[in-house]
Protein backbone atom coordinates (compact mmCIF):
# COMPACT_ATOMS: atom_id res chain seq x y z
CA UNK A 1 0.00 0.00 0.00
CA UNK A 2 2.97 2.47 0.83
CA UNK A 3 4.52 1.53 -2.55
CA UNK A 4 0.86 1.98 -4.07
CA UNK A 5 0.85 5.39 -2.76
CA UNK A 6 4.51 6.47 -3.75
CA UNK A 7 4.29 5.64 -6.94
CA UNK A 8 0.60 7.30 -7.50
CA UNK A 9 2.58 10.42 -5.87
CA UNK A 10 5.29 10.55 -8.44
CA UNK A 11 2.73 9.87 -10.77
CA UNK A 12 0.81 13.01 -9.92
CA UNK A 13 4.33 14.96 -9.74
CA UNK A 14 5.74 14.14 -12.82
CA UNK A 15 1.94 14.75 -14.94
CA UNK A 16 2.11 18.37 -13.25
CA UNK A 17 6.12 18.38 -14.41
CA UNK A 18 4.96 17.64 -17.99
CA UNK A 19 2.04 19.92 -17.74
CA UNK A 20 4.07 22.59 -16.16
CA UNK A 21 6.18 22.78 -19.31
CA UNK A 22 3.74 23.12 -21.69
CA UNK A 23 1.84 26.22 -19.53
CA UNK A 24 5.13 27.62 -19.51
CA UNK A 25 5.71 27.53 -23.00
CA UNK A 26 1.98 29.27 -23.25
CA UNK A 27 3.25 32.01 -21.32
CA UNK A 28 6.05 32.57 -22.67
CA UNK A 29 4.01 33.36 -25.93
CA UNK A 30 1.91 35.66 -23.80
CA UNK A 31 5.07 37.42 -22.59
CA UNK A 32 6.70 38.17 -25.88
CA UNK A 33 3.30 39.76 -26.85
CA UNK A 34 2.78 41.75 -23.91
CA UNK A 35 7.13 42.81 -23.89
CA UNK A 36 6.32 44.43 -27.22
CA UNK A 37 5.30 47.49 -25.39
CA UNK A 38 9.04 47.80 -24.45
CA UNK A 39 10.45 47.38 -27.77
CA UNK A 40 7.83 49.70 -28.76
CA UNK A 41 8.86 52.28 -26.32
CA UNK A 42 12.15 53.08 -27.80
CA UNK A 43 13.62 54.34 -31.11
CA UNK A 44 14.71 50.79 -33.44
CA UNK A 45 18.33 49.89 -33.82
CA UNK A 46 19.79 51.45 -36.89
CA UNK A 47 22.83 48.90 -37.44
CA UNK A 48 22.31 44.88 -38.42
CA UNK A 49 24.06 43.96 -35.70
CA UNK A 50 21.64 45.91 -33.31
CA UNK A 51 18.38 44.41 -34.95
CA UNK A 52 19.71 41.11 -34.41
CA UNK A 53 20.39 41.71 -30.81
CA UNK A 54 17.19 43.31 -30.21
CA UNK A 55 15.13 40.03 -31.53
CA UNK A 56 17.85 37.47 -29.89
CA UNK A 57 17.48 39.63 -26.31
CA UNK A 58 13.60 40.01 -26.79
CA UNK A 59 12.92 36.60 -27.77
CA UNK A 60 15.79 35.19 -24.99
CA UNK A 61 15.48 37.00 -22.29
CA UNK A 62 11.76 37.16 -21.84
CA UNK A 63 11.88 33.19 -22.31
CA UNK A 64 14.39 32.99 -19.31
CA UNK A 65 12.36 35.06 -16.99
CA UNK A 66 9.17 32.88 -17.81
CA UNK A 67 10.38 30.23 -17.22
CA UNK A 68 12.14 31.02 -13.88
CA UNK A 69 9.16 32.45 -13.21
CA UNK A 70 7.84 28.94 -13.36
CA UNK A 71 11.16 27.07 -11.61
CA UNK A 72 10.62 29.43 -8.28
CA UNK A 73 6.77 29.27 -8.12
CA UNK A 74 4.80 26.18 -9.99
CA UNK A 75 7.85 23.53 -10.05
CA UNK A 76 8.38 23.57 -6.25
CA UNK A 77 4.37 23.49 -5.80
CA UNK A 78 3.62 20.73 -8.07
CA UNK A 79 7.00 18.90 -6.33
CA UNK A 80 5.02 19.26 -2.72
CA UNK A 81 1.44 19.75 -3.38
CA UNK A 82 0.86 17.30 -6.35
CA UNK A 83 -2.73 17.85 -6.30
CA UNK A 84 -3.72 18.82 -9.92
CA UNK A 85 -6.65 20.95 -9.77
CA UNK A 86 -5.41 23.05 -7.34
CA UNK A 87 -2.13 23.05 -9.05
CA UNK A 88 -3.59 24.19 -12.25
CA UNK A 89 -6.01 27.08 -10.39
CA UNK A 90 -3.09 28.28 -8.72
CA UNK A 91 -1.08 28.59 -11.50
CA UNK A 92 -3.51 30.42 -13.48
CA UNK A 93 -3.79 32.86 -11.12
CA UNK A 94 0.13 33.30 -10.30
CA UNK A 95 0.37 33.15 -13.95
CA UNK A 96 -2.18 36.18 -14.01
CA UNK A 97 -0.51 38.32 -11.50
CA UNK A 98 2.88 37.94 -13.69
CA UNK A 99 1.47 38.83 -16.48
CA UNK A 100 -0.36 41.86 -15.32
CA UNK A 101 2.48 43.01 -13.18
CA UNK A 102 4.82 43.05 -16.34
CA UNK A 103 2.16 44.82 -18.43
CA UNK A 104 2.15 47.19 -16.12
CA UNK A 105 5.83 47.47 -15.98
CA UNK A 106 5.84 47.89 -20.12
CA UNK A 107 3.31 50.57 -19.62
CA UNK A 108 5.55 52.63 -16.86
CA UNK A 109 8.65 51.84 -19.07
CA UNK A 110 6.58 52.95 -21.79
CA UNK A 111 5.72 56.40 -20.64
CA UNK A 112 8.46 57.16 -18.23
CA UNK A 113 11.61 55.64 -19.33
CA UNK A 114 12.24 53.30 -16.66
CA UNK A 115 11.30 50.22 -14.86
CA UNK A 116 9.25 49.35 -11.88
CA UNK A 117 11.02 50.51 -8.57
CA UNK A 118 11.26 51.84 -4.98
CA UNK A 119 13.11 54.78 -6.08
CA UNK A 120 10.81 55.86 -8.77
CA UNK A 121 7.48 54.84 -6.44
CA UNK A 122 6.21 58.41 -5.71
CA UNK A 123 6.54 58.90 -9.91
CA UNK A 124 4.84 55.50 -10.47
CA UNK A 125 1.47 55.93 -8.21
CA UNK A 126 1.33 59.53 -9.77
CA UNK A 127 1.21 58.12 -13.21
CA UNK A 128 -1.15 55.73 -12.82
CA UNK A 129 -3.55 56.96 -10.38
CA UNK A 130 -3.96 59.78 -12.96
CA UNK A 131 -4.25 57.24 -15.93
CA UNK A 132 -6.26 54.72 -14.37
CA UNK A 133 -8.27 56.83 -11.28
CA UNK A 134 -8.35 60.22 -12.36
CA UNK A 135 -8.61 59.46 -16.07
CA UNK A 136 -11.43 58.57 -18.58
CA UNK A 137 -13.40 55.85 -17.81
CA UNK A 138 -12.64 53.85 -20.80
CA UNK A 139 -8.83 53.27 -19.57
CA UNK A 140 -10.26 52.04 -16.53
CA UNK A 141 -12.40 50.04 -18.22
CA UNK A 142 -9.11 48.26 -20.70
CA UNK A 143 -7.06 48.45 -17.82
CA UNK A 144 -9.60 45.95 -16.01
CA UNK A 145 -10.54 44.02 -19.33
CA UNK A 146 -6.83 43.16 -20.00
CA UNK A 147 -6.57 41.57 -16.42
CA UNK A 148 -9.82 39.56 -17.28
CA UNK A 149 -8.35 38.22 -20.52
CA UNK A 150 -5.23 37.26 -19.22
CA UNK A 151 -6.92 35.17 -16.26
CA UNK A 152 -9.37 34.01 -18.81
CA UNK A 153 -6.31 33.13 -21.30
CA UNK A 154 -4.40 31.43 -18.48
CA UNK A 155 -7.30 29.18 -17.36
CA UNK A 156 -8.21 28.14 -20.49
CA UNK A 157 -4.28 27.44 -21.35
CA UNK A 158 -4.11 25.42 -18.18
CA UNK A 159 -7.18 23.43 -18.52
CA UNK A 160 -6.24 22.68 -21.87
CA UNK A 161 -2.97 21.77 -21.49
CA UNK A 162 -4.06 19.31 -18.41
CA UNK A 163 -6.79 17.58 -20.66
CA UNK A 164 -4.63 17.38 -23.80
CA UNK A 165 -1.55 16.34 -22.09
CA UNK A 166 -0.94 13.40 -23.93
CA UNK A 167 -1.24 14.21 -27.37
CA UNK A 168 1.25 17.07 -26.37
CA UNK A 169 4.03 14.93 -24.97
CA UNK A 170 3.60 12.81 -28.94
CA UNK A 171 4.64 16.64 -29.82
CA UNK A 172 8.11 16.34 -30.88
CA UNK A 173 9.24 20.69 -31.67
CA UNK A 174 9.07 20.71 -27.45
CA UNK A 175 12.63 19.88 -27.46
CA UNK A 176 13.38 22.13 -30.44
CA UNK A 177 11.59 25.39 -29.25
CA UNK A 178 13.23 24.60 -26.26
CA UNK A 179 16.62 24.69 -28.37
CA UNK A 180 15.94 27.88 -30.40
CA UNK A 181 15.33 29.74 -26.74
CA UNK A 182 18.29 28.91 -25.00
CA UNK A 183 20.30 29.28 -28.13
CA UNK A 184 18.73 32.91 -28.06
CA UNK A 185 19.72 33.51 -24.37
CA UNK A 186 23.20 32.64 -25.10
CA UNK A 187 24.05 34.34 -28.38
CA UNK A 188 22.40 37.43 -26.76
CA UNK A 189 24.67 37.46 -24.06
CA UNK A 190 27.62 36.67 -26.41
CA UNK A 191 26.61 39.58 -28.81
CA UNK A 192 26.52 41.71 -26.13
CA UNK A 193 29.49 40.70 -24.88
CA UNK A 194 31.54 41.54 -28.08
CA UNK A 195 29.19 44.64 -28.68
CA UNK A 196 30.39 46.18 -24.76
CA UNK A 197 34.36 45.16 -26.27
CA UNK A 198 33.75 46.85 -29.56
CA UNK A 199 31.83 50.02 -28.79
CA UNK A 200 28.70 49.19 -30.33
CA UNK A 201 26.52 51.24 -28.98
CA UNK A 202 23.63 50.17 -31.36
CA UNK A 203 23.76 47.13 -28.95
CA UNK A 204 24.72 48.11 -25.00
CA UNK A 205 22.03 51.31 -25.12
CA UNK A 206 19.50 48.59 -25.08
CA UNK A 207 21.03 47.33 -22.06
CA UNK A 208 17.55 48.98 -19.69
CA UNK A 209 15.19 47.67 -22.09
CA UNK A 210 14.03 44.85 -20.85
CA UNK A 211 12.97 44.10 -17.28
CA UNK A 212 15.44 42.41 -14.66
CA UNK A 213 18.09 42.94 -17.55
CA UNK A 214 21.91 44.39 -17.77
CA UNK A 215 22.18 47.25 -15.28
CA UNK A 216 21.83 50.94 -16.82
CA UNK A 217 25.31 52.97 -16.90
CA UNK A 218 25.77 56.78 -17.59
CA UNK A 219 27.56 55.44 -20.90
CA UNK A 220 24.74 53.17 -22.35
CA UNK A 221 21.85 56.31 -20.29
CA UNK A 222 23.88 59.24 -22.85
CA UNK A 223 23.63 55.94 -26.13
CA UNK A 224 20.08 55.85 -25.70
CA UNK A 225 19.45 59.35 -25.95
CA UNK A 226 22.52 60.39 -28.62
CA UNK A 227 24.28 62.40 -26.07
CA UNK A 228 27.61 60.08 -26.38
CA UNK A 229 30.15 61.71 -28.00
CA UNK A 230 31.85 58.58 -29.77
CA UNK A 231 35.19 60.41 -30.74
CA UNK A 232 35.41 61.57 -27.28
CA UNK A 233 35.06 57.88 -26.08
CA UNK A 234 37.36 56.30 -28.32
CA UNK A 235 40.28 59.64 -28.33
CA UNK A 236 39.13 60.53 -24.65
CA UNK A 237 40.15 63.96 -25.55
CA UNK A 238 38.05 65.64 -28.47
CA UNK A 239 34.85 66.91 -28.15
CA UNK A 240 32.26 67.61 -30.89
CA UNK A 241 29.20 68.76 -30.27
CA UNK A 242 28.38 68.79 -34.19
CA UNK A 243 25.82 65.74 -33.87
CA UNK A 244 23.88 67.15 -30.94
CA UNK A 245 23.67 71.13 -31.91
CA UNK A 246 21.16 71.89 -34.49
CA UNK A 247 17.59 70.15 -32.96
CA UNK A 248 15.82 72.77 -31.69
CA UNK A 249 12.09 73.58 -32.04
CA UNK A 250 10.12 76.62 -30.97
CA UNK A 251 7.24 75.63 -29.07
CA UNK A 252 4.13 76.07 -30.26
CA UNK A 253 1.39 78.46 -29.63
CA UNK A 254 3.47 80.70 -26.83
CA UNK A 255 1.15 83.34 -25.57
CA UNK A 256 1.58 87.12 -25.29
CA UNK A 257 3.87 88.75 -23.06
CA UNK A 258 3.94 92.08 -23.97
CA UNK A 259 5.03 95.18 -22.03
CA UNK A 260 3.19 98.44 -20.99
CA UNK A 261 3.33 101.25 -19.15
CA UNK A 262 3.31 99.82 -15.40
CA UNK A 263 6.39 96.75 -16.73
CA UNK A 264 8.27 96.53 -14.06
CA UNK A 265 12.38 96.79 -15.66
CA UNK A 266 15.00 93.93 -14.29
CA UNK A 267 18.56 94.11 -15.15
CA UNK A 268 22.01 91.27 -14.53
CA UNK A 269 24.50 92.70 -13.45
CA UNK A 270 28.01 90.19 -14.35
CA UNK A 271 31.02 91.03 -13.12
CA UNK A 272 34.41 89.09 -14.44
CA UNK A 273 35.62 88.86 -11.36
CA UNK A 274 34.30 88.45 -7.69
CA UNK A 275 36.59 90.92 -6.48
CA UNK A 276 34.87 93.57 -9.24
CA UNK A 277 31.79 92.30 -7.59
CA UNK A 278 32.31 92.95 -3.66
CA UNK A 279 33.90 96.19 -5.02
CA UNK A 280 30.55 97.25 -6.63
CA UNK A 281 28.44 96.11 -3.39
CA UNK A 282 30.68 98.17 -0.96
CA UNK A 283 29.72 101.34 -3.60
CA UNK A 284 26.13 100.86 -2.83
CA UNK A 285 23.85 102.81 -0.72
CA UNK A 286 21.17 100.08 -0.98
CA UNK A 287 21.85 96.49 0.21
CA UNK A 288 21.91 93.65 -1.82
CA UNK A 289 20.76 90.65 -0.54
CA UNK A 290 23.33 87.30 -0.68
CA UNK A 291 22.04 83.82 -1.68
CA UNK A 292 24.39 80.90 -1.88
CA UNK A 293 25.11 78.21 -4.06
CA UNK A 294 24.22 79.91 -7.22
CA UNK A 295 25.51 77.24 -9.96
CA UNK A 296 26.86 78.53 -13.41
CA UNK A 297 28.77 76.79 -15.92
CA UNK A 298 32.73 77.49 -15.75
CA UNK A 299 32.52 78.34 -19.09
CA UNK A 300 31.07 82.42 -19.21
CA UNK A 301 29.60 82.29 -22.80
CA UNK A 302 26.90 79.16 -21.00
CA UNK A 303 26.14 81.09 -18.57
CA UNK A 304 25.56 83.95 -20.67
CA UNK A 305 23.38 81.90 -22.87
CA UNK A 306 21.69 80.27 -19.66
CA UNK A 307 20.93 84.09 -18.45
CA UNK A 308 19.58 85.39 -21.84
CA UNK A 309 18.06 82.21 -23.78
CA UNK A 310 16.63 80.60 -20.44
CA UNK A 311 17.72 76.91 -21.56
CA UNK A 312 20.74 75.03 -21.41
CA UNK A 313 24.18 75.41 -23.63
CA UNK A 314 22.87 72.04 -25.09
CA UNK A 315 20.92 74.66 -27.34
CA UNK A 316 23.63 77.21 -27.78
CA UNK A 317 24.69 76.12 -31.15
CA UNK A 318 21.65 75.62 -33.19
CA UNK A 319 20.44 79.10 -31.87
CA UNK A 320 23.35 81.53 -31.74
CA UNK A 321 24.59 80.05 -35.04
CA UNK A 322 21.64 80.86 -36.38
CA UNK A 323 21.06 84.58 -34.54
CA UNK A 324 17.93 83.41 -33.02
CA UNK A 325 15.48 85.54 -30.86
CA UNK A 326 14.89 83.63 -27.42
CA UNK A 327 11.40 82.34 -27.72
CA UNK A 328 10.08 84.43 -24.32
CA UNK A 329 10.87 87.97 -26.12
CA UNK A 330 8.14 89.61 -27.28
CA UNK A 331 8.39 91.22 -30.07
CA UNK A 332 6.89 94.64 -27.79
CA UNK A 333 9.53 94.20 -25.36
CA UNK A 334 13.54 95.26 -25.02
CA UNK A 335 16.06 94.51 -23.76
CA UNK A 336 19.76 96.08 -23.83
CA UNK A 337 23.06 93.77 -23.74
CA UNK A 338 26.10 95.69 -22.63
CA UNK A 339 29.40 94.26 -23.08
CA UNK A 340 28.54 91.03 -24.48
CA UNK A 341 29.63 90.90 -28.14
CA UNK A 342 28.59 87.66 -28.37
CA UNK A 343 24.76 88.66 -28.17
CA UNK A 344 25.12 92.10 -29.91
CA UNK A 345 22.30 90.45 -32.28
CA UNK A 346 19.75 90.59 -29.99
CA UNK A 347 19.46 94.28 -28.80
CA UNK A 348 16.52 96.40 -29.39
CA UNK A 349 16.98 100.21 -29.86
CA UNK A 350 14.97 101.22 -27.08
CA UNK A 351 16.01 104.09 -24.52
CA UNK A 352 14.44 102.79 -21.48
CA UNK A 353 14.88 98.54 -22.16
CA UNK A 354 12.69 96.75 -19.67
CA UNK A 355 15.61 94.09 -19.21
CA UNK A 356 19.31 94.65 -19.23
CA UNK A 357 22.16 92.29 -19.58
CA UNK A 358 24.87 93.98 -18.15
CA UNK A 359 28.92 93.54 -18.30
CA UNK A 360 28.84 95.45 -15.41
CA UNK A 361 32.68 96.55 -14.54
CA UNK A 362 32.73 99.70 -15.94
CA UNK A 363 29.11 100.57 -14.25
CA UNK A 364 28.51 101.79 -10.56
CA UNK A 365 24.96 103.09 -10.65
CA UNK A 366 22.60 100.69 -12.31
CA UNK A 367 18.18 101.85 -11.97
CA UNK A 368 16.16 98.85 -12.12
CA UNK A 369 13.52 97.30 -10.05
CA UNK A 370 14.90 94.31 -9.25
CA UNK A 371 18.93 94.02 -10.30
CA UNK A 372 20.65 90.40 -9.49
CA UNK A 373 24.27 90.68 -9.63
CA UNK A 374 27.10 88.16 -10.19
CA UNK A 375 30.42 87.22 -10.93
CA UNK A 376 31.47 84.89 -13.79
CA UNK A 377 33.50 81.64 -12.73
CA UNK A 378 37.59 82.02 -12.71
CA UNK A 379 39.49 79.44 -14.76
CA UNK A 380 38.80 76.02 -13.59
CA UNK A 381 39.25 72.83 -14.31
CA UNK A 382 35.61 71.73 -13.10
CA UNK A 383 32.64 72.12 -15.18
CA UNK A 384 30.08 74.05 -13.31
CA UNK A 385 30.79 76.78 -10.75
CA UNK A 386 29.09 77.79 -7.28
CA UNK A 387 29.04 80.77 -6.24
CA UNK A 388 26.82 83.52 -4.27
CA UNK A 389 24.22 85.72 -6.21
CA UNK A 390 22.87 89.02 -5.10
CA UNK A 391 19.75 90.33 -5.12
CA UNK A 392 18.67 93.98 -4.49
CA UNK A 393 15.38 92.56 -3.25
CA UNK A 394 14.90 90.78 0.26
CA UNK A 395 11.82 89.98 -0.17
CA UNK A 396 12.44 87.17 -2.43
CA UNK A 397 11.30 83.80 -1.16
CA UNK A 398 13.80 81.31 -2.22
CA UNK A 399 11.95 78.23 -3.25
CA UNK A 400 15.19 76.29 -3.87
CA UNK A 401 18.42 74.58 -2.72
CA UNK A 402 20.09 75.52 -5.83
CA UNK A 403 19.64 78.51 -8.19
CA UNK A 404 20.93 78.54 -11.92
CA UNK A 405 20.87 81.08 -14.64
CA UNK A 406 17.53 79.65 -15.75
CA UNK A 407 16.29 80.66 -12.64
CA UNK A 408 16.84 83.92 -12.43
CA UNK A 409 15.33 84.95 -16.19
CA UNK A 410 12.53 82.38 -15.34
CA UNK A 411 11.94 84.57 -12.22
CA UNK A 412 11.81 87.94 -14.27
CA UNK A 413 9.48 86.86 -16.89
CA UNK A 414 7.03 84.56 -14.96
CA UNK A 415 7.27 86.75 -11.44
CA UNK A 416 8.49 90.50 -12.27
CA UNK A 417 6.01 90.48 -15.39
CA UNK A 418 3.05 87.75 -14.68
CA UNK A 419 3.65 86.01 -17.68
CA UNK A 420 3.79 82.40 -15.99
CA UNK A 421 2.88 80.68 -19.14
CA UNK A 422 5.48 82.30 -21.49
CA UNK A 423 8.26 81.00 -18.49
CA UNK A 424 6.80 77.91 -18.29
CA UNK A 425 6.67 77.26 -21.69
CA UNK A 426 9.86 78.56 -22.92
CA UNK A 427 12.59 78.62 -20.36
CA UNK A 428 13.82 75.59 -18.14
CA UNK A 429 14.47 77.58 -15.27
CA UNK A 430 12.42 77.52 -11.91
CA UNK A 431 10.70 80.63 -10.95
CA UNK A 432 12.26 81.28 -7.98
CA UNK A 433 9.23 82.49 -6.12
CA UNK A 434 6.88 79.56 -6.85
CA UNK A 435 7.01 76.02 -4.81
CA UNK A 436 10.36 74.78 -4.02
CA UNK A 437 11.83 73.14 -6.47
CA UNK A 438 14.62 70.54 -5.21
CA UNK A 439 15.64 68.84 -8.89
CA UNK A 440 17.46 71.05 -12.39
CA UNK A 441 19.37 70.55 -14.80
CA UNK A 442 22.29 71.75 -17.51
CA UNK A 443 24.27 71.22 -20.09
CA UNK A 444 28.00 72.65 -20.30
CA UNK A 445 31.51 71.58 -22.53
CA UNK A 446 29.48 68.69 -23.59
CA UNK A 447 28.64 67.70 -19.77
CA UNK A 448 25.38 67.05 -18.71
CA UNK A 449 24.64 68.13 -15.27
CA UNK A 450 21.49 67.14 -12.98
CA UNK A 451 21.17 67.84 -9.45
CA UNK A 452 18.86 66.80 -6.55
CA UNK A 453 18.64 68.89 -3.54
CA UNK A 454 22.62 68.99 -2.86
CA UNK A 455 23.75 66.36 -4.79
CA UNK A 456 24.97 66.95 -8.13
CA UNK A 457 25.42 64.44 -11.29
CA UNK A 458 27.84 65.05 -13.78
CA UNK A 459 28.08 62.87 -16.77
CA UNK A 460 30.67 63.49 -19.16
CA UNK A 461 30.60 62.81 -22.71
CA UNK A 462 32.30 59.71 -22.70
CA UNK A 463 30.01 57.89 -20.29
CA UNK A 464 31.74 58.03 -16.99
CA UNK A 465 29.87 60.04 -14.45
CA UNK A 466 30.49 61.35 -10.76
CA UNK A 467 28.40 62.86 -8.24
CA UNK A 468 29.47 66.07 -6.23
CA UNK A 469 28.24 68.12 -3.33
CA UNK A 470 26.61 71.52 -4.29
CA UNK A 471 27.72 73.27 -0.90
CA UNK A 472 30.74 71.96 -0.38
CA UNK A 473 32.19 70.41 -3.84
CA UNK A 474 33.58 67.10 -2.64
CA UNK A 475 32.69 63.65 -4.37
CA UNK A 476 29.73 61.84 -2.91
CA UNK A 477 29.78 57.63 -2.93
CA UNK A 478 26.36 57.51 -4.67
CA UNK A 479 24.81 54.90 -7.22
CA UNK A 480 23.59 55.93 -10.50
CA UNK A 481 19.80 56.82 -10.22
CA UNK A 482 18.03 56.04 -13.49
CA UNK A 483 14.94 57.18 -12.78
CA UNK A 484 15.65 60.74 -12.30
CA UNK A 485 18.36 60.75 -14.77
CA UNK A 486 16.01 59.61 -17.25
CA UNK A 487 13.42 62.46 -16.65
CA UNK A 488 16.30 64.95 -16.57
CA UNK A 489 17.52 63.78 -20.07
CA UNK A 490 13.67 63.97 -21.02
CA UNK A 491 13.54 67.73 -19.76
CA UNK A 492 16.48 68.43 -21.56
CA UNK A 493 15.67 67.32 -24.66
CA UNK A 494 12.01 68.51 -24.86
CA UNK A 495 13.02 71.05 -27.45
CA UNK A 496 14.12 68.40 -29.43
CA UNK A 497 13.13 67.90 -33.18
Amino acid sequence: MNLSEQSQFASKANQLLSWGHWFTFANIGLALVISLGYLAADTSPTTLMGSIYLVLNWVGHISFLTFMAFVLTIFPLSLVFPYPRHIRGMAAILATLGASLLALDAFIYFNLGYHLSLSALEQIISLTWQTFVQGSLLATFIAGACVFLILAFELIVSNHCWRHLAQLKQISCGKKITAVLVSCFAMSHLLHIWGDANLKFDITKQDNVLPLSYPTTAKSLLAKNDLLDLDLYNQERDLSLSAISQNYQLPDNIPACSASTQKQTAAFLVFETDAQLQQYLIEQAHPYFAIDTFLQPALSQDTLFNLIYGLPAYYKPALMGNQATPAWLDPTLSVSIDGFTDFNYLNTDAPQPTLSFINANAHSQIQADLIFAFSLAPNQARPIHSSTLYVNDNNLPLQSDIVQPMDLLATIVGQLWQCDEVANTTIMGHNLYHAEQETGINYTQGIFVAYKKDRITLIEPDGSFKNISAAQGFALEHRLDVPFLVESIKKLKQFNH
